[in-house]
């Protein structure tokens, strides 16, 4: 495994978060790690590349946070800023690829097949993640969109929903408790 190249992008993906012109500050580095954790978890669970899975996961936001003009597309910005990033670190070109795939297809709001283990792993990471980060969900209704308290608790508890629907059959019976557990404080 890579881990130097994976040490770099954590510590830039970190970075990043960190700059005043990330629009969604430092809750982003959390949800990101969140999905690093629960993809290598997946990954471990369903027998994927690791590796790939990791990378793809740090890698998977990073065109939101570095612009949030490129928000509505980063899936196609951030597979080629990865390129680029990894291409830099002389990074095997099919790996590349394949961190690419995961990266462009991560987003449960975007129809595209999931073809590979990896691109699973990332897209269903990316989904369940919001339920380790709720504060940051909160954090967003309430205070980036000022909703008042019951719209923002049904925008939050909507935004799991959908979350946990974007799963692959097989990672919702994996998170099955996880999820009811988080719902039940939304009742």
């Amino acid at each position: 495994m890579r881990e130097d190249i994976i040490d770099l992008l954590h510590s830039e993906i970190e970075r990043r978060c960190k700059l005043p012109t990330n629009f969604f500050g430092m809750g982003c580095y959390y949800h990101i790690e969140s999905v690093v954790k629960n993809a290598e978890l997946l990954a471990k669970q369903y027998g994927a590349d690791i590796e790939i899975v990791i990378i793809a996961s740090w890698l998977h936001d990073i065109a939101s946070i570095t612009d949030y003009s490129l928000y509505e597309n980063h899936h196609i910005y951030g597979a080629q800023i990865a390129k680029e990033l990894l291409s830099s670190f002389d990074y095997e070109d099919c790996k590349i690829e394949r961190v690419q795939k995961c990266i462009f297809n991560h987003r449960g709001s975007v129809e595209h097949d999931k073809l590979t283990l990896e691109e699973v792993c990332v897209a269903d990471a990316d989904a369940i993640s919001h339920f380790d980060n709720v504060p940051g969900l909160l954090y967003l209704a309430y205070v980036k969109r000022g909703l008042d308290i019951e719209t923002g608790k049904v925008f939050v508890k909507k935004k799991l929903e959908r979350s946990y629907q974007k799963l692959s059959s097989q990672s919702k019976k994996f998170y099955e408790l996880k999820y009811n557990q988080v719902m039940m404080i939304f009742e």
